[in-house]
C-alpha cells in the first residue's frame, strides 16, 4: 500500500510559547549608595551522556537560546559548566554528584542516563532534561503534566509509526526489520517496545540485537546479516555513537539502514522523519531561561519536541542498492548527496 504521509511536515506537539521570558523576575540590587550592585551570574551546569552530533546539537541550541535570553558566558552574565560522561553510566553518576555538590542554580541533563543520575541525586536543585525519550518510564517525572516538583524538560519520543511507514515507502519488499539497541537504557527499551507494537500493525517482523557498549555494535549489526530486509537504528546513544560500523555493514551487505535522527542520516543512514536536535536544544533553553527568570519548574509541563522533518541521503541509498521514490525526494526537508 502506498503511503503519502511524508508529503508535508507533521506537527506532533503544541507550539512553543510565543515569547521567552528574559529574566523578568529579577529585582535590581543596589549598594549602600543606591548604585546598582554587582550580582553573581546564575550558574547552569550541563551534563551529557556522550558526545555525538545529535546531543551536541542539543547543547549548542541550549547555549544559543540562553545567549538570546541574556545569559552569556562572554559577558559574564552566565556561569556555564559542561561535562560529558563518555557513554558511561558510572561517569554520569559521578558528574551528577559533583554538580549537586557545586550547588548550581540549575542543572541541564542531556539524554536519559544523565537525567536519571541527576534526578537521583537531588530534589532541591531545578533540573531540566532534554532529549529524553520517555521521562515517565525513566522515573524522572510522574507524568507529562506539571509535577509540582523540581524537574521538567523536553522529550524527543520518536514517531516510530512514521519511521516504519517511511521504510515501507522506500523498500516496499521489506518484511523484517533489525533493530540494534542497548537494553540497559530505559529510553531504548521504551522505543523498542513501541517499535514492536507499531511493526505488528504495519505487517513487519522485528529482529532485535542488543549491545552493552559501542564496541558491541559492529558484532550486533553483523548478526542481522541474512536475517532482515532493513536495519533500523533508534535514538540510542550507545548505538548512534558507533553508527559508522552499522553503515559499513549495510553497505557491504546491501542492507538498507534507516535511523531515528537526522544527524545519523547525514552520517550515512538512508532516511528518517526526525526532529532538528538544535531546535530541541533551543526549546530546552527557553525552559531554562524561564526558570532563571523566576518561574517554578514544578509549574511547567514536560514539552514534546515539536516539528518532524523528512531527511534523506541519496548517496547512502545508492551505496545500499536502494532507489528513493521521487515523491519522497520531492517532499524531503533535507537532502544529503
Amino acid at each position: 500500500m502506498t503511503r503519502t504521509r511524508f508529503l508535508t511536515k507533521t506537527l506532533i506537539a503544541p507550539a512553543l510559547l510565543s515569547a521567552t521570558l528574559l529574566g523578568c523576575g529579577n529585582n535590581t540590587v543596589t549598594d549602600e549608595n543606591g548604585d546598582p550592585a554587582a550580582t553573581e551570574a546564575p550558574h547552569v551546569a550541563v551534563t551529557q551522556i556522550v558526545e555525538h552530533p545529535a546531543l551536541d546539537a542539543v547543547r549548542d541550541g541550549l547555549q544559543d537560546k540562553l545567549k538570546e535570553a541574556g545569559y552569556d558566558q562572554a559577558d559574564n552574565s552566565l556561569k556555564w559548566t559542561w561535562e560529558s560522561a563518555q557513554g558511561q553510566a558510572a561517569n554520569a553518576a559521578q558528574i551528577a554528584q559533583k554538580f549537586v555538590g557545586d550547588n548550581p542554580d540549575l542543572i541541564v541533563a542531556i539524554a536519559t542516563p544523565s537525567a536519571q543520575a541527576v534526578v537521583g541525586n537531588t530534589d532541591t536543585i531545578p533540573v531540566v532534561f532534554s532529549a529524553v525519550t520517555d521521562p515517565v518510564a525513566a522515573e524522572l517525572v510522574p507524568s507529562l503534566e506539571a509535577s509540582g516538583g523540581m524537574v521538567t524538560g523536553v522529550s524527543d519520543l520518536s514517531p516510530i509509526d512514521e519511521h516504519l511507514a517511511l521504510i515501507a515507502d522506500i523498500v516496499p519488499a521489506a518484511k523484517s526489520i533489525g533493530v540494534i539497541y542497548n537494553a540497559g537504557e530505559s529510553n531504548s527499551a521504551s522505543l523498542v517496545s513501541l517499535l514492536n507494537r507499531e511493526a505488528e500493525e504495519q505487517g513487519f517482523v522485528v529482529e532485535a540485537a542488543t549491545v552493552s557498549t559501542s564496541a558491541d555494535v559492529v558484532t550486533a549489526a553483523e548478526s542481522l546479516v541474512g536475517q532482515v530486509d532493513a536495519i533500523y537504528v533508534p535514538t540510542d546513544n550507545t548505538v548512534v555513537s558507533a553508527l559508522e560500523s552499522v553503515i559499513q555493514v549495510g553497505n557491504d551487505n546491501q542492507i538498507p539502514v534507516f535511523a531515528g535522527d537526522t544527524d545519523s542520516v547525514e552520517r550515512g543512514a538512508i532516511a528518517t522523519a526526525s526532529f532538528d536536535y538544535y531546535e530541541v536544544g533551543r526549546q530546552t533553553g527557553d525552559m531554562v531561561a524561564r526558570i532563571l527568570g523566576g518561574e517554578n519548574p514544578g509549574d511547567m509541563p514536560v514539552e514534546l519536541a515539536s516539528t518532524v522533518d523528512l531527511a534523506i541521503n541519496l548517496a547512502a541509498a545508492e551505496a545500499m542498492g536502494v532507489t528513493v521514490p521521487d515523491a519522497i525526494k520531492d517532499s524531503a526537508d533535507q537532502v544529503f548527496e
